[in-house]
């Protein structure tokens, strides 16, 4: 399968909401010139210098967590917990799972990123 797009870039720093609630993202800043699919959250597979991932990654506005307009890359990596910020890391976007939606709270963004990694995890077969 032909990923949906390819994205790469440097791993930043954000907010660093999602590790407070136990759900850290790697914070992509694409290189110039990426092309960013639409806004949503898509099962991801995810090139670091030490293997391959899986990863729920969202693109777009954050709605729940602040009222900033700007577009994020995002992704929460399957069974992976290590200090990549400024790392290179390359995102092939796979399958687009949902589009980005307002939540009640972090406990229901916590359940739905847990319903989107299992979703990922069966459409990449891992």
């Amino acid at each position: 399968m032909q990923p949906i797009a390819v994205i790469n870039g440097v791993i930043v720093h954000g907010k660093g909401l999602g590790r407070t609630v136990g759900m850290p993202t790697a914070n992509l800043n694409p290189a110039r010139g990426m092309e960013i699919p639409q806004q949503g959250v898509y099962a991801s597979i995810v090139h670091l210098r030490d293997g391959l991932f899986t990863g729920v990654t969202n693109i777009g506005e954050r709605p729940t967590v602040d009222n900033d307009s700007r577009i994020t890359i995002e992704t929460n990596i399957c069974d992976f917990d290590r200090d990549i910020y400024g790392e290179q890391m390359t995102l092939d976007i796979m399958y687009f799972l949902r589009p980005i939606r307002k939540m009640k709270s972090l406990e229901e963004v916590r359940n739905q990123v847990k319903k989107d990694k299992e979703e990922a995890r069966k459409l990449l077969h891992c």
